[in-house]
């Protein structure tokens, strides 16, 4: 066979197109050719060992027997109000995971056609859209993804690919294939990619991006490896080289899809279409009220005038209202909600030993001010930080132990911040003191020895922790780095495992050490 007639080697080809990538010919690309005998393609692959039934990563799946009941029951203990939403979705999800089971138990029902109940979220920002999502597949044990709809572009080569999604779904599952068709993918702001009306021209960034979503949710193959993107190439050509069981597509048929945004100007399409000027809410919280009975009427038709294609909009045919919150939603969640905002912050000051008493003065103005940013739980989470970052900053440096939080700190943290420090009548100086306690605590766990400081070696080692800016920890690790070897020798020589640390040793530790360790070798000597 002549040169000419010699089959093309793929590495070589693949080096090619590398180089091409990357813009330079002279690039050299290293990539290992198997040894030995080629790997033949049609070739079986050894199966791999057999996975125990406790480690199926299936197995939460293969074993559903939820009821939505016990789906709601779950959310009421994260996630507060949202009664109907929660509902709704404990149907949508049973539904579907029931399906899912079935057709584990029965391969012959895969290939029946299914319409998935694909879910889209409607409500105002910080209302709990994305947690219920998030809490649903935490119960269900299906790996989970969040995106938000703007980064997407229609060709993926300025912006992300809506493909990336499922390969997402992949990492997540820790690559398995098997369980990542099954999970669920969330699309927030989704309302931001509605077609636009302008003078532009085409909308790239509209229309197309729901061609594309539209049939990840419909049913397609991903292919695994991005096409633009170097990294999975390479890791595509080393899988291929390991002769593995690679899986390079993902189909789609199985993943539930959840889409939510706030949707902002949907009710007035709405009211609109039913003719009324106002439905009943001229109390307290009118806009919101208002604006949240509307969308519960939305139609198919009201999403199509907002700008989304009917194919698109047709494949969400669960659709969710989530209800705005008020001053007394919040005041709930930061005290029944399991994880509360509040608890976070109680975790983090617990992190320097501190913890806090709240009363429910307090938790009421958190609330009636969180409610005025608007923005839902979210402003928890700005009002609390507002109020505790002094309180961050300086309490771990000292010796406070306890504080409360009244409805005086929530209008004035930095006052109350100082009534704090001088109620407990703290000072630096104690600050200091309990630094060089933690230090010998810390030297008698690590060495079996122990080291008294006097108070004249206290005094000086704090004047020389001020001058030099550095906390007691460092200057001591910085004098006695080289202490614990000349005391155990001492102890050695003595048997004494105390060691009163004085002014001398601080201004000259090493010296002092040398005074110390010769001492002892001349009462050893003396006692002998």
């Amino acid at each position: 066979m002549s040169k000419e007639d010699e089959p093309n080697n793929p590495f070589e080809e693949l080096q090619k197109q590398m180089q091409q990538m990357l813009g330079n010919p002279n690039l050299s690309i290293m990539i290992n050719q198997p040894t030995g005998q080629e790997v033949d393609p049609e070739a079986p692959v050894d199966a791999p060992p057999a996975v125990e039934d406790e480690d199926d990563p299936l197995r939460r799946i293969r074993e559903f027997e939820l009821k939505p009941r016990d789906v709601s029951e779950y959310l009421d203990r994260f996630v507060i109000r949202q009664s109907e939403a929660k509902k709704v979705l404990s149907v949508a999800i049973c539904d579907h995971y029931n399906h899912v089971r079935q057709c584990l138990e029965d391969e012959a029902l895969r290939e029946k056609d299914y319409a998935k109940q694909n879910i889209i979220l409607l409500g105002p920002t910080g209302v709990g859209k994305t947690y219920l999502m998030r809490c649903i597949a935490k119960l269900i044990g299906v790996p989970f993804v969040k995106a938000d709809a703007t980064k997407f572009t229609e060709t993926g080569y300025v912006g992300h690919d809506t493909e990336d999604l499922v390969r997402d779904l992949v990492k997540v599952a820790d690559g398995n294939t098997d369980l990542a068709q099954y999970g669920i993918i969330y699309i927030d702001e989704i309302d931001k990619i509605a077609a636009q009306t302008t003078g532009g021209g085409r909308d790239v960034s509209g229309r197309g991006v729901q061609t594309n979503l539209l049939k990840l949710m419909e049913e397609t193959d991903v292919s695994l490896h991005s096409q633009t993107d170097l990294v999975s190439q390479v890791e595509a050509i080393m899988d291929m080289q390991r002769g593995g069981r690679n899986r390079g597509t993902l189909n789609t048929r199985h993943i539930l899809f959840i889409v939510s945004g706030a949707f902002d100007k949907l009710d007035e399409i709405i009211k609109r279409r039913v003719g009324k000027t106002r439905i009943g809410f001229t109390r307290e919280h009118p806009a919101d009220r208002e604006s949240s009975a509307l969308l519960r009427m939305v139609q198919t038709r009201d999403f199509i005038d907002y700008g989304f294609e009917p194919e698109f909009i047709g494949r969400q045919p669960v659709r969710v209202v989530c209800d705005p919150l008020v001053a007394d939603d919040l005041e709930e969640i930061l005290l029944v909600s399991e994880d509360s905002i509040l608890n976070q912050y109680r975790r983090d000051f617990a992190g320097y030993g501190i913890e806090f008493a709240i009363g429910p003065d307090a938790v009421k103005e958190i609330a009636t001010r969180a409610e005025a940013e608007q923005t839902g739980a979210r402003g928890l989470m700005t009002v609390l930080e507002g109020v505790f970052r002094e309180y961050k900053f300086a309490l771990p440096s000292t010796a406070i132990q306890h504080f409360d939080v009244t409805p005086d700190m929530i209008h004035d943290p930095a006052a109350a911040l100082v009534g704090v420090m001088e109620s407990r009548e703290v000072t630096e100086l104690d600050v200091r003191r309990a630094e060089v306690d933690r230090y010998v605590a810390y030297f008698k766990a690590e060495h079996d020895l122990v080291l008294k400081f006097n108070d004249k070696a206290v005094d000086t080692l704090i004047a020389a922790s001020e001058e030099a800016g550095r906390s007691i920890r460092e200057i001591c690790e910085s004098k006695f780095r080289d202490y614990q070897h000349g005391l155990k020798l001492i102890a050695r020589n003595t048997g004494r495992k105390t060691f009163t640390i004085t002014k001398a040793a601080i201004l000259a530790p090493d010296k002092e050490l040398s005074r110390w360790v010769v001492q002892s070798f001349e009462d050893r000597a003396g006692g002998s």
